[in-house]
């Protein structure tokens, strides 16, 4: 595997365990609902052995005040971390919007090498570890050299972001993105696109190279695939890139901007998530990215599906993309998740707090999300964990026997946590808190953030600190 990042920073993270671990925690919360002296195992493998209830921590546990099950990010683009603050000034036209914005990006992604993809992605699964992900899920697109001729390899660059997982210790779910079109009347893709472009063969041979890339990371990483858009896909390739993987993830942004849905109706007869729904087999192996334009009759149909909805809150509202019906959609029984999308800005406190404002200011109302016996942290919480850990086919999102030690710890010592147990915990971390509350990170049991910080930081910092400048300059 290439990678740009050496010594011991490189090796050290993501190999497994090196001991078997023992967690007791003064508050946790597990399937069952909250639970006071919790002590929990896992060994090697990074797979929980045990969860028991005890007053008091066993000799040599490592003591926590509130342990919770971690979630995956479900949707990010490594690299445009390194563009955030240089989109926030108006363009020559005086509407600015998403389309705008991604012309921007275009021009911004021709300047990036492999070992720039690297280090940028390092730092990005280093922010997702420190604000309480445990698992990156890489909707990855960028696939090419500038100018689009493919690299000698063809997987060049999703071995970067491989690379960067050992460095992180993240865990990786890697969506190799199929990209073939500028639009639905199939026409070439622009200069800016064309490091994205693969015909469907050559997607397939890419997927393969991209789940090689695997091999050099311990057993929790997984391959999905990732037809980009309607717009990009052409309807007949969509199945073809779906049975590439059949059991694997599939993701796909679905119905994120207005001229999006203009594009899709007027050339396949219906709105996007009409035409999804009916044709293609939408189920539980589906995340659909976005999905803030949505009719009523459209929000209940997806949620029936058992598909999960990939949200990124602060992305749509950094790209005016609209307001997912979130009450809708969980009110009859839909699954979200959360996902960083362009990595301006990376806080899973923030997503929560986000999305749930969103819908106040849309309702005119308080708590929306909440329900008679839980609250509106909560509802969030157990929403994001059990749908992420859907879409990134990875056995995770609860504290329980057999599933992977993917938790967070947060600080009892936070004066936003003082005197606060339970939901009300939850409540503070996600509407009075920050992530600074994040005290401990684990990763398939590998414990990569430790009293606040990832345990690489000012290594994987000071190296994306050179690349960005190099950026600048450049």
């Amino acid at each position: 595997m290439s990678s740009a990042i050496s010594g011991d920073l490189a090796k050290s993270p993501a190999t497994p365990a090196a001991v078997a671990t023992v967690l007791w925690a003064k508050q946790a919360l597990l399937p069952s609902g909250w639970a006071t002296g919790v002590t929990v195992n896992f060994g090697y493998d990074g797979v929980v052995s045990g969860v028991k209830s005890e007053t008091s921590a066993p000799v040599g546990a490592l003591q926590v005040a509130l342990l919770l099950p971690s979630p995956a990010n479900l949707h990010s683009h490594a690299f445009q971390r390194a563009m955030a603050g240089l989109s926030e000034r108006r363009g020559p036209d005086p509407r600015d919007s998403f389309w705008t914005w991604r012309q921007l990006m275009f021009r911004f992604l021709d300047q990036l090498t492999p070992d720039d993809v690297e280090a940028i992605a390092a730092f990005v699964q280093m922010e997702m570890l420190e604000a309480g992900y445990a698992t990156n899920v890489e909707f990855h697109y960028l696939h090419h050299q500038p100018g689009g001729a493919p690299y000698a390899n063809l997987g060049e660059m999703s071995e970067r972001i491989a690379a960067a997982a050992a460095t992180t210790g993240i865990g990786l779910t890697l969506l190799p993105v199929f990209y073939q079109y500028g639009g639905c009347d199939k026409r070439a893709l622009g200069a800016g696109q064309v490091r994205f472009g693969n015909d469907i063969s050559r997607f397939a041979d890419l997927v393969d190279a991209a789940e090689r890339s695997l091999a050099y990371l311990p057993d929790d990483a997984r391959i999905g695939v990732a037809p980009h858009s309607l717009r990009a896909v052409a309807a007949e390739d969509l199945a073809r890139a779906a049975s590439l993987r059949p059991d694997a993830p599939l993701h796909m942004h679905l119905a994120e901007q207005v001229a999006e849905v203009e594009e899709v109706l007027a050339h396949r007869g219906a709105r996007p998530v009409d035409w999804l729904l009916g044709n293609a087999e939408v189920d539980r192996r589906w995340c659909l990215i976005h999905c803030t334009q949505m009719l009523e009759n459209e929000t209940l149909s997806l949620a029936a599906t058992g598909a999960v909805a990939g949200l990124c809150p602060i992305t749509e509202s950094s790209l005016g993309d609209g307001i997912f019906d979130g009450v809708r959609y969980l009110g009859a029984g839909g699954i979200i998740g959360i996902g960083s999308d362009s990595n301006i800005r990376i806080s899973l406190s923030e997503e929560l707090r986000t999305l749930e404002y969103s819908q106040r200011l849309r309702d005119r109302s308080r708590a929306v999300l909440a329900t008679a016996d839980k609250s509106t942290g909560r509802v969030l919480f157990e929403a994001v964990v059990q749908g992420g850990a859907q879409a990134a086919g990875r056995p995770s999102g609860v504290i329980a026997t057999g599933q992977l030690a993917d938790f967070i710890a947060l600080d009892g010592n936070s004066v936003h946590l003082a005197g606060r147990s339970g939901d009300t915990a939850l409540d503070a971390w996600a509407f009075a808190g920050d992530d600074r509350l994040v005290r401990d990170v684990w990763s398939a049991g590998r414990h990569v953030v430790r009293e606040g910080r990832h345990i690489a930081h000012d290594a994987i910092t000071e190296n994306y600190i050179r690349t960005v400048s190099r950026l600048r300059d450049a």
